[in-house]
């Protein structure tokens, strides 16, 4: 057999790990789903339920549009305000965190620090700034801001190490302080990317602070909760048409400011 049919064989040859990694995940999945009690039968009910919940949401109500609005102001407001504050407190995490510019001593307590604020889900941090401070959308700020730092910060930390330090240590020799090094020479290679994190953190905030107030962290949360617990299921599909609404609107915005800095 030549050399061309030997690196065919071994190009085409089967992957027994592989195969059978995915055969262990089916027999698991079957398993799985039986412990969870998954059936054929529950889903074909839930299939039923779901079409006559539907048809209940239907037509949209927006006659109360002006609790409507005031709900979604206030998330407007909770996901800006969330963004600026996590934004702010991220710029020096970021920076403490990167180990190619802060020592071990620095950079190591910082990451413990950032990992902390990213290891509860905001909901979780939503409900206990509600136990801790009350209802209403200080709550849901602080929550969201936590979730902020936990993501910026290290996306940021991250960017930053990936930069050239020739860029930095040329600036460095010139005698120039921490200040211009970190203008001139850290800066403008996290510009693009930072921007892009940040407008990405608001997207996210936008769409969280929706879903902080069902624990009662203030926004359109809240009067969505309300709706479905009095089963006034035309209101929650005018709630839901607007939330999406927003989310587009903020997608779109974010697009035109990305394409504009390129």
């Amino acid at each position: 057999m030549n050399q061309a049919a030997l690196a065919a064989r071994r190009a085409f040859a089967p992957n027994w790990a592989a195969r059978g990694a995915l055969i262990a995940l089916a027999i698991y999945s079957v398993y799985a789903m039986g412990q969870l009690d998954i059936t054929w039968d529950r889903l074909a009910t839930g299939f039923g339920e779901a079409g006559r919940f539907l048809a209940r949401m239907w037509p949209p109500n927006f006659e109360r549009w002006g609790l409507l609005v005031e709900g979604m102001l206030e998330s407007i407001q909770i996901a800006i305000l969330a963004s600026a504050l996590g934004i702010l407190l991220s710029l020096p995490l970021g920076l403490m965190a990167a180990r190619n510019l802060s020592p071990a001593i620095l950079s190591a307590p910082t990451r413990a620090f950032i990992a902390l604020c990213r290891s509860l889900h905001y909901v979780i941090v939503a409900i206990l700034f509600v136990k801790a401070i009350g209802f209403g959308a200080l709550a849901g700020v602080a929550a969201l801001t936590i979730a902020s730092m936990g993501f910026i910060a290290k996306l940021f930390a991250e960017a930053i190490e990936e930069i050239s330090m020739k860029q930095v240590e040329a600036i460095r020799a010139t005698g120039a302080g921490l200040g211009a090094v970190l203008l001139y020479g850290v800066l403008p290679q996290v510009a693009s990317r930072f921007t892009g994190f940040c407008l990405y953190q608001l997207d996210s905030n936008l769409r969280n602070s929706t879903l902080v107030g069902i624990v009662g962290a203030g926004g359109i949360g809240g009067t969505l909760f309300a709706a479905f617990k009095r089963f006034d299921y035309d209101f929650v599909a005018a709630i839901l048409i607007s939330i999406i609404a927003l989310i587009f609107l903020a997608e779109v915005i974010s697009g035109r400011i990305r394409a504009a800095m390129r």
